[in-house]
């Protein structure tokens, strides 16, 4: 078990370093001014290329957006779980340590996503609303991928009914393979803005994982 706890931080830590590379070598290789209103994009012959090869498709990409409120949803009723534990417990400190560590990865991924808004890498392929908008990484596709792993995750912390977690693994797994296909082919990303959210969220994801699952002495786990 604690061999595979280390390789699941060792995993995060080179799916992030490679997210880090990987945005820098967007930065720098194959740059051509490729985008709307002449932008500057990186790996720019493959990312022209793709989007050619899909095209645009605007019903995916609503569809898709509407959807990412679902994950937005689980946040939401993890934060209830954990304040139902704070009013009962009437500590913070007594909150289930898993939850209160779910709250700060959360806020890391809100954080990160500010963070991409205010320095743009990549902008989208095309306007939206006739506007520029920041394409890198993939919000949508970050959302998705951070958040609706932790929901397999907690549910087999908590749930004891082996069909009920089955069926919530289930979800989870076409619900995420639904929305990345989806917001691959919607065409309002580059392809390089997808493999950028999911480096960043898988590196997060696992980092929560190893630190979840450590002992923590006097925590609820």
């Amino acid at each position: 078990m604690k061999e595979i706890r280390k390789k699941e931080l060792l995993a995060g830590i080179v799916l992030l370093a490679a997210f880090a590379l990987w945005t820098v070598l967007i930065r720098h290789i194959d740059i051509q001014n490729a985008g709307p209103n002449g932008t500057e994009i990186g790996f720019a012959t493959v990312n022209v290329w793709f989007h050619r090869l899909i095209g645009v498709h605007l019903l995916v990409y609503t569809i898709t957006d509407w959807l990412g409120l679902v994950p937005i949803i689980i946040c939401m009723c993890f934060g209830t779980l954990g304040l139902a534990q704070l009013v009962k417990r009437r500590s913070l400190l007594k909150v289930d340590f898993d939850i209160l560590l779910l709250g700060a990865y959360y806020v890391v991924v809100i954080l990160g996503y500010l963070l991409f808004e205010m320095v743009p890498i990549n902008y989208r392929p095309i306007l939206i609303d006739g506007n520029l908008e920041a394409s890198y990484p993939s919000s949508t596709t970050l959302l998705v991928l951070t958040v609706m792993p932790t929901l397999k995750y907690q549910s087999d912390r908590r749930i004891a009914n082996p069909v009920a977690r089955k069926a919530v693994a289930v979800f989870v797994i076409v619900f995420t393979a639904f929305m990345v296909i989806g917001r691959l082919i919607a065409g309002v990303h580059w392809i390089t803005d997808i493999i950028g959210s999911v480096f960043l969220s898988s590196g997060l994801f696992m980092i929560y994982r190893f630190m979840a699952d450590t002992p923590v002495k006097g925590k609820h786990i």
